[in-house]
């Protein structure tokens, strides 16, 4: 850890030597005081808390059921043929301490109070509470990504968390710090959520009527200085509604099997989950074209989206990653046969034989969303059309080495459909933009709480897992209501269909490989393929063994950090 402070001043030098003209100081040299009087500079401290967001283009479910990778020197698709330990392991997220220690300063320079944000003192207490409160619920959401990636039970048989940092510590300082229980990691995570959301507007750009309490009933309080420091302006930085989002995906993780088992966290899930989709109408306010908020411009800037990131330039790198190779592309991931088969016939009963599914006539009246995220045999994209089986070419099942597809499937999920990419290297790009948190998700997390609570029919602020499976299926194309949804009487089984729509709608945005830790599942099912061998279609049952050990549902923390901190317990088995 000591060398992420180094950068940290490293970085801080830089930033006092950029700009058209400056004095010089005492030997040049910037340190954190000179920093904390130049706003834009100290602002600067803060804004390095948003760098390593998770990006939901980490493609991780090459280390699931979801999907192989077909680059053989691919990290995930190298753990998951058995390369995982505490020396190798690209799911780690140990590094994000970087953003940690990055909002600790901003808030050494925030209490302060050296920073002059505006001259009027109004206004300039209004920027003081949001940025501090902006920093408070980054540090809380980079702890959640380590706690998320290195909880687990550790070599005394305790259930353990991790170090919770809530100071800046300088290079020379006391890194050595023990693990918290994870009830009390989680507990940490929660406070610093909590106190953001004391200081965050629930949303930028409120009307005078809509203005947050804890602003509204500041002395002296004026509604256009108050637009200047929370103005639409900041819409992408996070907010209180993102605030509570984000704990209630923190609370249905401490919830999950793996880790608490309840304990009372369903219901923090359910309760902050209900409240935002309250304020959208309930299921009527989920976004139609959501499941395909990533194909256009304007659905990237629709109501699908509660966090993304800002919308780039017109690229097709990631199309060039995946497109088949007869349209120019690498390939590079190909989903499975077992994620295939999760969808479910366009009646919504499982794809099962006894429901219709013809094994020779497969993609045949399936769930629609099975065409928009994966491309089958048969099936266009990059302005070809793309044989998988015989007759495919290039694109034929292991016809080009690390490019045809392994699996007699590409992927269409997260890509943009008018990309093309032309014979001589150029191309047609288009904009694409980092979503961090869909309605979706937190419709999903409600379904998935209100049912471990109470069964499929118990409702939080009108709304239950019965009818968010109903009115995610209806947006999807399959027909509402449905019998085999109708069916679902018992937790269980609700569970399971759940779990079921969460891989759907989810996939390929990185969730996958901690929903299987999270709910203990198995990790090493084969990845299965299928075949058009000119006359029937084959299934390819082992296409790649998963190779992980019985105690990879808890991940290693870095052996670096458990040879350089005595105080550090490593998780059990690493």
């Amino acid at each position: 850890m000591k060398s992420l402070i180094k950068k940290i001043l490293i970085v801080l030098v830089f930033a006092g030597m950029v700009g058209c003209e400056f004095e010089p100081i005492d030997e040049n040299r910037v340190n954190f005081e000179d920093v904390s009087t130049f706003p834009e500079k100290a602002e600067g401290i803060l804004l390095n808390g948003y760098t390593g967001l998770e990006s939901q283009y980490s493609f991780s479910e090459a280390a699931t059921d979801d999907a192989i990778n077909n680059n053989l020197n691919n990290n995930y698709k190298r753990i998951a043929l058995g390369e995982l330990n505490a020396q190798f392991n690209p799911a780690s997220r140990w590094n994000k301490y970087e953003q940690v220690f990055w909002v600790n300063q901003f808030l050494e320079i925030i209490d302060a109070g050296q920073t002059q944000w505006n001259r009027d003192p109004l206004t300039n207490k209004m920027f003081e509470m949001r940025m501090k409160g902006e920093a408070l619920a980054l540090r809380a959401l980079h702890h959640f990504y380590i706690l998320q990636a290195h909880a687990g039970v550790g070599q005394s048989g305790q259930l353990l968390g991790i170090p919770y940092f809530t100071e800046f510590i300088k290079s020379d300082g006391n890194f050595n710090v023990p693990r918290l229980s994870f009830e009390a990691s989680v507990q940490a995570i929660m406070a610093d959520f909590d106190a953001a959301l004391s200081l965050l507007p629930t949303d930028y750009g409120l009307s005078a009527a809509n203005v947050d309490p804890w602003y509204s009933s500041l002395d002296d309080f004026d509604y256009d200085k108050y637009g200047l420091v929370n103005d639409n302006f900041f819409d992408l930085r996070i907010s209180g509604r993102i605030v509570k989002a984000l704990k209630a995906r923190l609370a249905l993780f401490a919830a999950s099997p793996s880790f608490l088992n309840g304990n009372g966290y369903y219901e923090i899930a359910a309760n902050n989950a209900g409240e935002i989709l309250d304020d959208i109408g309930g299921v009527s306010g989920l976004d139609p074209n959501g499941n395909e908020f990533y194909t256009s411009d304007v659905n990237i800037q629709g109501n699908e989206s509660l966090w993304r990131g800002s919308i780039g330039g017109n690229t097709f790198n990631y199309e060039s990653r995946m497109f088949p190779p007869s349209v120019n592309g690498n390939g590079e991931i190909n989903p499975t046969h077992n994620f295939v088969m999760a969808f479910p016939m366009l009646d919504g009963s499982p794809a099962t034989q006894a429901n219709g599914f013809d094994p020779q006539n497969p993609y045949a009246n399936r769930d629609p969303r099975l065409e928009k995220y994966v491309v089958v045999n048969g099936a266009e994209i990059g302005g070809g059309t793309i044989i998988t089986g015989v007759g495919g070419g290039i694109d034929r099942l292991d016809s080009i080495q690390g490019q045809s597809t392994t699996t007699g499937y590409y992927l269409r999920k997260l890509l943009q459909p008018e990309v093309r990419i032309n014979n001589d290297g150029t191309a047609q790009g288009k904009r694409h933009a980092n979503v961090y948190f869909r309605y979706t998700e937190l419709f999903l997390i409600l379904a998935e709480a209100a049912n471990e609570i109470n069964g499929p029919d118990h409702q939080v602020n009108g709304i239950s897992a019965r009818d968010v499976i109903a009115a995610i299926r209806n947006r999807a194309g399959i027909t509402q209501p449905d019998n085999y949804l109708a069916s679902i009487t018992t937790k269980d089984a609700m569970r399971e269909l759940i779990r079921n729509e969460r891989r759907i709608e989810l996939s390929f945005e990185g969730h996958r490989f901690w929903d299987l830790r999270r709910w203990g599942l198995p990790l090493n099912e084969a990845a299965k393929g299928y075949f058009f061998d000119g006359n029937n279609y084959i299934e390819l049952p082992s296409v790649e063994i998963r190779n992980y050990q019985s105690f990879a549902t808890y991940m290693p923390i870095p052996n670096s950090e458990i040879l350089k901190f005595s105080a550090l317990e490593q998780n059990n088995g690493w």
